[in-house]
């Protein structure tokens, strides 16, 4: 009987069984060995007698990472010998046959060591994978995507793969480009989603899909994001907004229920964009944490502190305000490194007043900013955020984009630092989003892509493009976009109308558009869909720091792989073939 060493309990005991599994550590006790064995599912003891002298030699050649099988018979430790910190701690198994099935040489490192080196472990990662941090993680991907097909099969939908050579479009960051040796000097692109495909499927009558997509990405890395990742990918047709945020909050029931057995009902949020800009400087909302900004622009429209003058009457600028209820805990090098913080997103600094005693203005807020503000101020100010003793409140005065993102950052930081989140899950549908915005250049480009309805189509004609909203929706669970979608344009008409109003030219718009815009012709229903990252998702739900824990092969910051050294370089003779040259960069 062959048994995972994890699963070997007193029930055999006395009964023979067949193990397989590595090596995990040897012992030699006064002339018996044990042998710690392991697979995927943990260890059992082996005990090696010197009665069998053959046998005993065999065990004595044994290292750690050896892979063997062996036959013996299940045994109750003694009295004392009990390691309750194991599954098997209660037996071991007298071994009677030993087969060395691979020798391996002195590894790098301990499997199951916390300690090792990021590098190290992407660079042996067949090692890392042994140890059961990745086990769990790995499995608990597989069966997370697992349940998530369960679940749209028995909605009917239907899973259908979309090509991986496709066609470049603009979706945001840069194109992986695969170079073509039957049309030279021709260029394929990875998809970075399946976006047009998924409503040419709708247009195609497919009218439910799914797909686990591979999605691809040549944009600068962190640790929620890879070069190549994996995508949920739904898409539905004649639907709205309240049929697909339905649908996936079914799902997440589903999830959380099957995968992480959570059995209460998950409460989803809801909020505009506008409101989660307001008062929280950004669209990723996590309200475990109770810290919010307010705007005060209208209550220091007065003063002389040229902080705040110099953006009181600039529509494009804010002045916020932001409590943090306790804080007097914050020592003068915490409120240093609070200020370094927000400085890296462009401010130019972080006023504050300290409320030791908000009953006595003129002797219970200090601050060095105090002198600057008239009684009136800092009580209206104080009033509006509702501080009370032992708060701080923190005030930041710049660009609507600086101010955002700095409060943002601010939020998150202090949240963690005073210990504020609540150990709960949080979601939050963020709706309404504006269609379009500006990029750094001052460009139009669209907050999510192209292909996104706008509340209604006659409202593509309006003066002021920016104030045009899209049926646009995002998840955030925890702080963290999980996935985001729209209601699709689905008129020929209106979606050569936001090409246009993205400056995007016929000629380029027939180039890179010409056969969707084609297909849209051709009868297309209103359909709409959303996409998840499901490395983010796995990443989140397991609780761990970086996506790279959810991932078997994953790259590196600078999108390398350690263990095959990819990318690298290839033959001149390939590259000929393909019409490419390469040029060394300039020193």
């Amino acid at each position: 009987m062959r048994l995972y060493c994890n699963k070997v309990t007193e029930k055999y005991l006395d009964k023979n069984l067949e193990l397989s599994g590595w090596v995990s550590k040897r012992r030699d006790h006064g002339g018996i060995i044990f042998i710690d064995l392991r697979d995927y599912t943990g260890i059992v003891q082996l005990v090696f007698n010197p009665d069998n002298k053959e046998l005993f030699s065999l065990a004595e050649s044994l290292r750690s990472e050896d892979v063997v099988t062996i036959n013996g018979s299940v045994n109750k430790r003694l009295e004392g010998t009990i390691n309750k910190e194991l599954a098997t701690g209660a037996i071991e198994v007298i071994v009677s046959d030993l087969f060395i099935l691979n020798k391996s040489l002195t590894p790098p490192f301990s499997i199951n060591d916390d300690n090792v080196n990021e590098d190290q472990r992407l660079q042996y990662r067949y090692l890392d994978m042994r140890g059961q941090k990745m086990q769990n993680n790995l499995r608990f991907r597989s069966n997370l995507i697992h349940c998530i097909r369960e679940f749209f099969h028995s909605e009917q939908f239907i899973e259908i793969e979309t090509p991986i050579l496709t066609k470049t479009t603009p979706e945001g960051a840069r194109d992986y480009l695969v170079p073509s040796r039957v049309h030279h000097t021709q260029f394929f692109a990875l998809p970075q989603s399946p976006q047009l495909f998924k409503q040419t499927l709708m247009i195609g009558g497919i009218d439910k899909y799914f797909q686990i997509a591979k999605c691809f990405r040549d944009e600068d890395l962190r640790a929620d994001r890879q070069p190549e990742f994996t995508q949920l990918d739904v898409e539905l047709s004649f639907v709205d907004e309240e049929n697909i945020i339905e649908c996936i909050e079914k799902l997440f029931n589903k999830i959380f229920k099957d995968i992480i057995n959570f059995n209460k009902n998950i409460k989803f949020h809801r909020m505009s964009y506008k409101e989660a800009m307001t008062k929280y400087g950004c669209d990723k909302p996590d309200l475990r944490n109770p810290l919010v900004i307010y705007d005060i622009k209208s209550l220091v429209q007065d003063v002389e502190f040229k902080v705040f003058s110099d953006h009181s009457n600039n529509e494009n600028s804010r002045i916020v305000a932001l409590r943090v209820p306790k804080a007097d805990k914050l020592s003068r090098n915490d409120i240093d490194n609070l200020t370094n913080l927000v400085k890296n997103f462009g401010a130019k600094g972080l006023a504050y007043l300290k409320c030791e005693d908000v009953t006595n203005l003129n002797e219970g807020i200090v601050s060095p900013i105090k002198k600057f503000l008239n009684i009136d101020v800092i009580k209206s100010i104080i009033d509006h955020v509702g501080a009370k003793n032992g708060d701080l409140i923190f005030f930041s005065a710049d660009s609507s984009e600086i101010v955002n993102d700095s409060m943002a950052a601010l939020i998150k930081q202090l949240g963690t630092q005073l210990n504020l989140i609540s150990n709960e899950w949080s979601f939050v549908w963020v709706l309404d989003y504006p269609l379009f915005e500006k990029d750094l250049n001052g460009n139009t480009t669209s907050i999510h892509h192209p292909f996104t309805s706008p509340k209604n189509y006659d409202d593509l004609n309006d003066d002021d493009k920016y104030s045009i909203n899209s049926r646009a929706y995002d998840l955030i669970l925890n702080g963290n976009e999980i996935g985001g979608g729209s209601i699709r344009i689905h008129s020929r008409e209106a979606q050569m109308k936001v090409f246009d109003l993205l400056n995007i030219g016929e000629e380029e718009m027939n180039q890179k558009f010409g056969f969707f815009l084609d297909a849209l012709s051709y009868g297309c229903p209103p359909h709409g869909g959303i996409a998840f990252g499901i490395d983010r998702l796995t990443m989140i739900l397991l609780g761990v720091d970086s996506i790279r824990e959810t991932i078997a092969f994953p790259k590196t910051q600078s999108a390398s792989c350690l263990m095959t050294n990819a990318p690298s370089n290839v033959d001149e003779s390939q590259l000929k073939e393909l019409s490419i040259a390469t040029i060394k960069p300039k020193a």
